[in-house]
């Protein structure tokens, strides 16, 4: 090997150390060009977060309103009043929930960002490394008795031995810097696939909030055609509504005492059995408009709200959210109808504002039965007064307490 070639081997050497100093310059430049870029999304997402806190404190307002008027839910002025602050708090639930998948959208931009800098930066450093073990691979034949041999001292050759270590060095910060990168760009893709989640989430609240704003201005409409906007009216609703409320719980734990004796001395206690997996929706599973014992109830000061209020079409079907025995089913003209169904454990479901039955009482029935249709629409039947547009009234009772479904219903 002559001395020519271990000068173009040494100089490649030097080449190679330039190249990782070029590419780091270039990764750093890669890097300026979307800093600003970020900045701007970071500027977008803080402004996003601060409408959201705006929107919180008026909801917070629309709360305290509707609290207010609770306290006069008994006129016609205070129940218009609870409508009207619900509707505009929807409409802040509507515009939160749209603020929240526009900052979400930024968020994923701002990540797309960052993994499309991750990934130049892991092609460049797989480059780097690829191009210096091609050259180090093509001089490999060179011995270190030749390059000691060919040099005039032993400082020019410990200046090339320490050269060859620099490239070393250089190739093993590359492939350190690689496996950071990889690891930041998998740490991307997650949390970008989170978000993705999130946003898909967001989209299916934005639509419920959607129907709980609609659902809202009906009940209103539903209102004021009950009343005709009269006073007089109202106030007879009113305490229709509270007659019927009182007569139905008091017959619905009569009926379940009472079939529960009856049951006691028979073998057919012995199919009381729960379902280990628990009750099932008994309408495809929904938005819920009225929690138990919902804060914002509008005759809050009249009763508690003693289940869940699941939206459903007119005429949905209603399935039996466990086996058990049917202790009531019965139509009553357009006033509030339901249907009850006890099961093992003490536990029994009540299933109001039916618009059709199926059953009878003493049946057996097991669960995903189909045991009638959903109702609510205000004048038809089952429906009973001041019904909230169609949806199902269920319930869940222990010793017949009114318990909150959320513990007992599978997700």
């Amino acid at each position: 090997m002559n001395i020519y070639k271990i000068r173009i081997f040494l100089l490649l050497i030097c080449v190679l150390a330039l190249s990782l100093k070029t590419s780091s310059f270039a990764h750093s430049m890669t890097d300026d060009q979307t800093a600003s870029e970020i900045q701007q999304l970071n500027q977008q997402i803080k402004d996003s977060q601060s409408q959201m806190q705006n929107i919180a404190t008026q909801k917070a307002q629309y709360a305290a309103n509707i609290a207010q008027a609770q306290a006069q839910a008994a006129t016609l002025q205070g129940q218009m009043a609870i409508l009207d602050n619900r509707i505009a708090a929807a409409q802040l639930d509507i515009n939160s929930t749209q603020d929240q998948i526009d900052q979400t959208n930024l968020q994923m931009k701002q990540i797309n960002l960052d993994i499309g800098n991750k990934t130049e930066a892991v092609d460049n450093e797989k480059n780097d490394i690829s191009s210096t073990l091609k050259l180090l691979y093509k001089e490999s034949d060179v011995s270190t008795l030749e390059v000691l041999l060919t040099n005039n001292s032993l400082a020019d050759f410990l200046d090339r031995i320490k050269n060859l270590q620099d490239v070393n060095k250089g190739m093993d910060d590359s492939l350190n810097q690689l496996k950071n990168d990889e690891a930041d760009l998998e740490k991307s893709k997650t949390t970008l696939a989170s978000k993705t989640t999130e946003l898909q989430a967001l989209a299916v609240s934005l639509a419920q909030n959607m129907q709980a704003l609609e659902s809202d201005k009906q009940d209103k409409t539903d209102v004021l055609a009950e009343t005709q906007n009269s006073q007089q009216k109202y106030t007879g609703l009113v305490e229709q509504l509270k007659e019927q409320q009182d007569a139905a719980n008091t017959q619905i734990m009569n009926l379940e005492s009472s079939l529960r004796a009856r049951l006691a001395s028979q073998s057919s206690q012995s199919k009381l059995q729960l379902n280990p997996n628990g009750f099932i929706w008994p309408v495809p599973k929904n938005y819920i408009t009225t929690y138990f014992h919902d804060p914002d109830y509008p005759f809050r000061y009249l009763f508690e709200h003693p289940g869940w209020d699941i939206r459903a079409a007119q005429g949905t079907e209603i399935m039996a959210a466990d086996s058990g025995y049917v202790a009531h089913a019965a139509m009553n003209g357009n006033a509030y109808a339901y249907i009850m169904i006890i099961h093992g454990n003490g536990l029994s479901t009540v299933y109001g504002h039916v618009s059709k039955i199926f059953v009878n009482a003493d049946d057996y029935v097991t669960q995903g039965e189909v045991i009638g249709l959903s109702g609510g629409t205000p004048g038809t039947a089952g429906s009973g007064p001041f019904t909230t547009g169609p949806h199902l009234h269920f319930e869940i009772r222990q010793d017949g307490i009114p318990v909150d479904p959320a513990g007992f219903l599978t997700q």
